[in-house]
């Protein structure tokens, strides 16, 4: 079982983005401190839901001010970026931290960063499939050249190669496959089955139950084979479940705690989203929001956290884990619940 944080830099009333950042680095070194696996950061632009507009910078960050822990982006999002920019600054951070870079992406939602950095609606709705091939092309290959519909240019040299790490041990270039871990959030059928074709593993949104991640397994399982994935590689696919945790001696205090403070921000933070093309939106309501992340993820005591991960293990057969941890919005309270999860609850579920 890997168990780590999913930190979104979260913004709470009447608090600073200074703050939001700050609780987010420090979570991060504490997180390693406690000896969880992994931290997963999340990237949006304009809006106090998340104040971290590049999860690739402060990655570089968190990877130089670590030395065991993985870091990964959850996710950066494809429709607003160019793929060989965000390919070249995954390599540059899978290299230099000695693999310890995963790179998730995802397509974002149909929010005004489209107008804003150019990509446009048709990028959000049409264009994922193109910006993620020619990312992994520029992940896995010595020369690429953009020949698709969005994005087209001659032949370059792919500078520096992902897949030339260097062995500490040995002290040179170990050649082969062996670039940055690539995972696609999913949250439709469709990308379900991009990321299935692909052979990359899911990361599935902490708003999803066990069944319905269960079913999105499934069918991953089923399309990977089907396009004549290994059965071992099937088998192995290191797909991610993001939830929430928040550690207490009682499940009332953990519930307590979540619904005083989480409201406030999903309310300030969601109602900030601009669609780039005025369509309607339906808010989830954020106290209801709440109770059902309360009810889905490890709330409570170590001991029933534990095995509410062990539940959706052996439900989904997801072993990887991106946990909220910073729901209180209280630095030293976060602080406190990023280490429970790792010294309380960790040893229960090994």
């Amino acid at each position: 079982m890997r168990v780590g944080t999913f930190v979104l830099a979260a913004q709470f009333p009447g608090q600073g983005p200074g703050e939001a950042l700050h609780r987010a680095i420090r979570s991060t070194e504490v997180a390693e401190e406690s000896g969880l696996d992994s931290v997963w950061l999340a990237e949006h632009h304009f809006v106090p839901y998340g104040v971290c507009p590049s999860a690739v910078t402060l990655a570089a960050l968190l990877l130089g001010r670590t030395r065991r822990i993985r870091v990964g982006t959850a996710v950066s999002v494809l429709p607003s970026q160019h793929p060989v920019a965000l390919g070249e600054q995954a390599a540059l951070l899978h290299l230099t931290s000695g693999g310890r870079f995963s790179l998730g992406v995802g397509r974002g939602g149909p929010w005004v960063d489209l107008e804003v950095f150019g990509g446009g609606l048709k990028a959000y709705e049409n264009g994922f499939p193109e910006s993620l091939e020619l990312l992994l092309d520029w992940l896995s290959k010595p020369r690429v050249a953009g020949r698709g519909e969005r994005f087209g240019f001659r032949e370059v040299a792919v500078v520096p190669r992902a897949d030339e790490l260097l062995d500490e041990h040995r002290g040179d270039t170990v050649q082969g496959p062996g670039g940055p871990e690539v995972i696609v959030a999913c949250t439709s059928p469709k990308s379900v089955k991009l990321a299935a074709e692909n052979g990359l593993p899911m990361l599935l949104g902490m708003h999803c139950g066990d069944e319905e991640k269960a079913e999105m397994v499934a069918l991953w399982r089923s399309t990977a084979l089907a396009a004549g994935r290994s059965p071992e590689s099937v088998r192995d696919a290191g797909h991610v479940s993001a939830g929430v945790a928040q550690i207490a001696d009682r499940r009332e205090e953990a519930v307590e705690t979540l619904v005083k403070a989480m409201p406030g921000w999903l309310r300030q933070g969601l109602d900030a989203h601009v669609t780039v093309d005025g369509r309607h939106r339906v808010m989830r309501d954020p106290v209801a929001y709440t109770e059902l992340l309360c009810g889905l993820h490890p709330v409570g005591p170590p001991r029933l956290a534990a095995d509410r991960l062990a539940a959706t293990a052996e439900r989904t057969g997801i072993t990887r884990f991106a946990l909220l941890a910073e729901g209180s919005g209280d630095l030293a309270a976060t602080e406190e619940n990023v280490a429970r999860l790792g010294t309380e609850v960790l040893p229960l579920l090994t």
